[in-house]
């Protein structure tokens, strides 16, 4: 098999801005105080593992609800689009459960790192790329995610409000491109 350094970037920088670890720390800094503390390593653990399961065990999922990859990455591409949105203009579109306090798994692993969108995007990557390159790019996801977890008050500090609002519309612009590849490369299926 050969190595292309540009997919395994693709897919890193298209998992990166789905996650969107430094969109959510405003979120996750006003969690932990909620909750006292995050732990950081259970967080990243389990969102790794939702995103895992889902990239080996998404496919016989879906057989079962009758429906195939390609479907799944045009209707993937619409929420993925619509994050994008949501990060450009600054309305929420989906409505999460801020009010929850049970801890790192639940809401921080699911939904806010491993959430529809993410798992969406794993299952839409598969579309046009290879499970190596989607597996490798959850790791160094991972990584990010781990790191930015266990150093949220480090990056409140450095990026300031504005810093983190730019940070976010940036990505949002990111996503929505990503959005419209996925969907322009799979809708043609449907036409034949």
């Amino acid at each position: 098999m050969d190595f292309h350094l540009d997919e395994l970037l693709t897919v890193t920088f298209t998992l990166f801005a789905v996650i969107d670890i430094v969109g959510s720390v405003p979120l996750l800094i006003s969690l932990k105080e909620k909750i006292g503390g995050i732990r950081a390593f259970q967080a990243t653990l389990v969102s790794g593992g939702l995103m895992v399961l889902f990239l080996f065990a998404g496919k016989p999922f879906l057989k079962v609800l009758g429906l195939d990859i390609r479907s799944f990455a045009v209707g993937g591409s619409v929420v993925i689009f619509l994050l994008g949105l949501e990060m450009v203009l600054g309305h929420e579109i989906f409505k999460g459960d801020k009010d929850a306090k049970s801890g790192s798994l639940v809401p921080i692993a699911f939904p806010i790192i491993a959430g529809s969108g993410t798992l969406t995007t794993v299952m839409s990557l598969k579309a046009n790329f290879e499970e190596i390159y989607i597996l490798i790019g959850i790791m160094i996801n991972l990584v990010v995610i781990y790191l930015v977890l266990k150093s949220l008050k480090h990056i409140e500090r450095m990026l300031g409000p504005a810093g983190l609002l730019a940070v976010r519309k940036f990505f949002g612009v990111i996503l929505i491109a990503i959005a419209v590849k996925i969907f322009s490369s799979n809708i043609g299926a449907f036409g034949k």
